[in-house]
């Protein structure tokens, strides 16, 4: 194969370009504004909605009955620390599916305390 002439190479160059960003990301404000023109339904999620207080001062009451701190509550119900510490200061948005794991791991009705 020495003598044959010189090697060409026939390869065309391969291009890798980053994905579309998802529906979900592409919430910018023109997107939003676009579609709110559009008549299209929106869903947002309000702010100031966060965890009652008699949730969370349910939520730890049951918790030191039972004798467990944050980290070994959020172990039993496989969240992480952090959510518990948020579901218990306010913070956080209320999930229904977590307080449902905390209603099970705590033995105590929290549904009708939203």
């Amino acid at each position: 194969m020495a003598g044959i002439g010189p090697i060409s190479q026939d390869w065309e160059p391969v291009v890798f370009r980053k994905k579309a960003p998802a529906a979900a990301a592409a919430k910018d404000q023109k997107v939003v504004n676009a579609a709110r023109r559009a008549g299209a339904e929106i869903e947002t999620i309000r702010k100031d909605e966060r965890v009652p207080t008699d949730l969370k001062k349910a939520i730890m009451q049951a918790r030191t009955e039972k004798k467990l701190t944050q980290s070994q509550l959020a172990q039993l119900i496989n969240e992480k620390p952090q959510i518990i510490q948020e579901y218990e200061s306010g913070k956080a948005i209320p999930n229904q599916q977590i307080i449902g794991k905390l209603e099970r791991a705590l033995s105590v009705k929290l549904q009708g305390k939203k």
